[in-house]
């Protein structure tokens, strides 16, 4: 069982940048990790993957302003979040699963239903 609690959301000015955290219990060393976003009214939204080699992809809209990354425990993930836009406010979760395929599966378009989640954490970003 994995459980996962997210962290540094927050209000920032259009332009400004946030740094996510995600604290794992439970070894999530060999698991594809994700960031996913969901806003009021809206779908969620998958922002980035890593797999366990460290792989990663970012949808199209994110790369170049969005890194995702793991701690050197293993069980932290993290999102640099940088130049943000006010469409960008939502709640940011983390998520685990074991699907084999991870980064090179959501490079080919493939989607999936994650098995752990986080609680999330708000991002608002003012103009």
């Amino acid at each position: 069982q994995v459980q996962l609690v997210e962290s540094g959301g927050g209000s920032v000015q259009s332009g400004g940048s946030l740094r996510l955290s995600c604290a794992a219990s439970g070894n999530t060393k060999k698991l594809c990790m994700g960031w996913f976003r969901q806003s009021p009214g809206k779908e969620s939204e998958g922002v980035a993957v890593i797999d366990p080699d460290g792989r990663t992809f970012y949808v199209d809209s994110l790369k170049g302003r969005f890194t995702i990354s793991r701690g050197a425990s293993e069980n932290t993930l993290f999102l640099q979040m940088n130049t943000l836009k006010p469409e960008e406010t939502a709640m940011y979760y983390c998520a685990a699963d074991d699907h084999p395929l991870c980064a090179l599966g959501w490079s080919t378009g493939a989607r999936w239903d994650f098995t752990y989640w986080g609680q999330g954490t708000q991002v608002t970003v003012s103009s």
